[in-house]
C-alpha cells in the first residue's frame, strides 16, 4: 500500500474502529494516504452521535474523514437491512480522493462476519458462488478484507488492550433482522456443540472461493469460443452441457453487473435462447438490462429511448450522444472520412427512415435498411444508430463504413469515427 490512497469503511463500531487504530500504526512504517468514510443512515435515534464520535476518532489520529447522509427507503423489497448496505457500497465505491478513486475501499469484516454470511447464503439457497461469501481481496470493486481471519472475540480484547473506544448500535440485538437471528440465536447453540465452528465455516467459504475461481475459469474458457463484443452464440452455448450453459450465464450475468437468477428462472431463460424459434422476439428484463436475441446471438443491452437528435461536431475529441454511447474521432493515415475534404461541424442525427448509402464503389447504392441487415445489427441498435453527415450528404455510418466519394487513400490523413455503444462489456474481453 506505500504511497497509495486507501479508504477505510468507519462505522464507530468495535470492528472499523480496531482497524483504525491498525492502519494508524501501520502508516507509521508504510507511508500511504489515509482517508476514512462514514456512511450515516439515518435509521437510529443515535446516527448523529456515531457520526460525532467517529469525526472526534479521526481528529484524534489525524485521518480525514467524509461523512454521507443516505435516505435508506424502509420498504425496500431487499429489506431495510440489503437496501442500507446496498447504499452503503454504491457511497463507498463512488467516493473519490481530491479528484480520483482510491486504490483501496478497506472494509472490517471479521471472522464471524464470514461464518454469519456463509450460514445466511446456505439459508437463501445459494450457489457456489454466494456460498464463498466475502472475498478477502475483491478486485473489480477495489476492496478489502484484512480482518477476515480474525474472530470478533480477537478484535475485543485487541480493543480492550489498547483503551479503544468504540459505539454499540442497538439495532444490532434486533432480532428481526437475518443476520442478527443467525448471530444470537442460531450460532450460540452450533457453538455449544461445535466449539470452533466459527473459523470452520470461514474455512469452508474459503474453499467454495477457490471452487468458484475454478467454475469462473471454466465459464471463460467457454466465452473465449462464444462470446463477442458482449453477446453469446446461441449454437455454440447450446453445444455445451447442461451444467456448463448454466455456469457461463451466471459468470457472463455477473461480468455485468447483475444479480443472480433463481434457478426457476435461470432455466426459463435457457428455455427460451436454445428452443424458441428462430424468428421468436426474446426480450427478458433482468434489472438495468434486457436480454435479447437475433440472428442466433443472445445479447445484453441497455433500453433506449428512440429520441430524435440533431447535433454537431466541431473537432472535440468525443462527442456523448443522447442514447448513452459516444462517437470518437482521431485522424488517421489512410483511412476514414478524406480530410483534403474539409471536415468540419458534421451534423450527427438519428436514422429517419429511406437513407440510400453507397460504402463500396464497386456496388450500386443501396438502402441504409437494406445494408444494416446485411450486417446483422440487431434491430434495437438500429433505432439508435447515430448517422453522420457532411454538407446534407451522409459520410458515415457505425458498423457499415464511410461513403465511397469521401474515403481517405492510402496516402491521405482521414478523420476516423468510431461509435462507443453503451453496452457494457466484461472486463476480461475489453
Amino acid at each position: 500500500m506505500s504511497n497509495q490512497h486507501v479508504l477505510l469503511a468507519l462505522s464507530g463500531g468495535l470492528d472499523s474502529s480496531v482497524l483504525l487504530h491498525l492502519l494508524t500504526a501501520v502508516k507509521q512504517v508504510i507511508p500511504f494516504e489515509l482517508h476514512a468514510f462514514h456512511v450515516h443512515h439515518g435509521l437510529s435515534k443515535n446516527a448523529d452521535t456515531w457520526a460525532e464520535f467517529c469525526q472526534a476518532q479521526c481528529l484524534l489520529v489525524k485521518v480525514p474523514l467524509q461523512i454521507n447522509r443516505v435516505n435508506v427507503d424502509k420498504n425496500a423489497k431487499l429489506g431495510i437491512e440489503a437496501a442500507a448496505r446496498q447504499l452503503r457500497y454504491d457511497a463507498l465505491l463512488n467516493y473519490q480522493i481530491n479528484g480520483t478513486v482510491p486504490d483501496f475501499i478497506l472494509t472490517a469484516h471479521h471472522q464471524d462476519d464470514q461464518a454469519e454470511t456463509l450460514l445466511l447464503q446456505l439459508f437463501r439457497g445459494a450457489g457456489v458462488k454466494g456460498l464463498s461469501a466475502m472475498a478477502t481481496i475483491d478486485t473489480s470493486r477495489r476492496l478489502l478484507r484484512p480482518l477476515l481471519d480474525v474472530s470478533r472475540k480477537s478484535l475485543h480484547a485487541y480493543a480492550l488492550q489498547h483503551n479503544i473506544a468504540w459505539c454499540e448500535d442497538e439495532s444490532n440485538d434486533d432480532t428481526q433482522y437475518e443476520r442478527n437471528f443467525v448471530r444470537h440465536e442460531v450460532m450460540p447453540i452450533l457453538e455449544a456443540r461445535y466449539v470452533s465452528v466459527k473459523p470452520v465455516l470461514a474455512r469452508t467459504a474459503a474453499h467454495l472461493a477457490e471452487a468458484n475461481d475454478l467454475l469462473d475459469a471454466l465459464a471463460q474458457l467457454d466465452a473465449k469460443k462464444i462470446l463477442q463484443k458482449n453477446s453469446l452464440c446461441v449454437q455454440g452455448l447450446s453445444a455445451l452441457d447442461q451444467p456448463r450453459v448454466k455456469n457461463l450465464l451466471r459468470w457472463w450475468f455477473s461480468q455485468n453487473q447483475l444479480a443472480m437468477p433463481t434457478s426457476d428462472h435461470l432455466n426459463e431463460i435457457i428455455h427460451q435462447l436454445l428452443n424458441a424459434k428462430s424468428d421468436a422476439n426474446i426480450d427478458i428484463q433482468l434489472q438495468h438490462l434486457s436480454l435479447k436475441r437475433y440472428q442466433q446471438r443472445a445479447y445484453l443491452c441497455t433500453e433506449y429511448m428512440a429520441k430524435s437528435f440533431d447535433m454537431v461536431w466541431n473537432g472535440e475529441p468525443h462527442l456523448n450522444l443522447p442514447s448513452g454511447g459516444q462517437l470518437h474521432f482521431r485522424q488517421v493515415l489512410g483511412s476514414g472520412l478524406a480530410l483534403k475534404h474539409g471536415m468540419t461541424k458534421l451534423r450527427i442525427t438519428k436514422r429517419a427512415g429511406g437513407e440510400r448509402f453507397k460504402p463500396d464503389a464497386l456496388r450500386p447504392t443501396r438502402t441504409l435498411k437494406h445494408l444494416l441487415q446485411e450486417a446483422n445489427i440487431p434491430p434495437w441498435q438500429r433505432e439508435h444508430l447515430p448517422l453522420v453527415y457532411w454538407h446534407d450528404n451522409l459520410a458515415f455510418v457505425p458498423s457499415i463504413g464511410v461513403a465511397h466519394e469521401l474515403q481517405a487513400s492510402k496516402s491521405e490523413l482521414g478523420l476516423e469515427i468510431t461509435w462507443q455503444d453503451s453496452v457494457i462489456e466484461p472486463q476480461l474481453f475489453i
